[in-house]
């Protein structure tokens, strides 16, 4: 698959995060998420990805699709950690909104409001 989409590098806390930006959905299954990660490896080194949810398939937040949970299982798997920043007030579902509250618990997963506060998420040097 041929993206076009900019990986741009950014170092905070001596922690590098990779940036997508594309102006076409990059996740749409779990096999474009992991290509995506093969990418931003290849091309950076980083395994830690920041990207808006504006380029992840909207099937992604209806939870009862199992999508959300086989893509973010592929980062697990891998080792990648991922900030999906954006705004989520339009969706009502509890269980989406638990599941965010849930993952911004963790270490891997995060949803944030803006692109900065997922850099802050990612780049933490906070012993957990």
């Amino acid at each position: 698959m041929v993206w076009k989409m900019k990986i741009k590098k950014i170092t905070k806390n001596k922690i590098d995060v990779a940036h997508v930006i594309s102006d076409e959905k990059v996740i749409y299954d779990p096999q474009s998420a992991l290509d995506l990660m093969m990418t931003v490896n290849y091309e950076t080194g980083v395994k830690n990805i920041m990207i808006s949810k504006n380029l992840i398939t909207e099937k992604f937040f209806v939870l009862s699709s199992g999508l959300a949970g086989e893509i973010l299982q592929k980062f697990i798997n891998y080792k990648f950690r991922i900030a999906i920043y954006g705004d989520y007030s339009k969706y009502t579902s509890k269980p989406l909104k638990d599941f965010i509250y849930e993952s911004n618990n963790g270490r891997e997963i995060f949803f944030t409001d803006t692109a900065e506060e997922a850099i802050d998420k990612l780049t933490e040097t906070k012993i957990i």
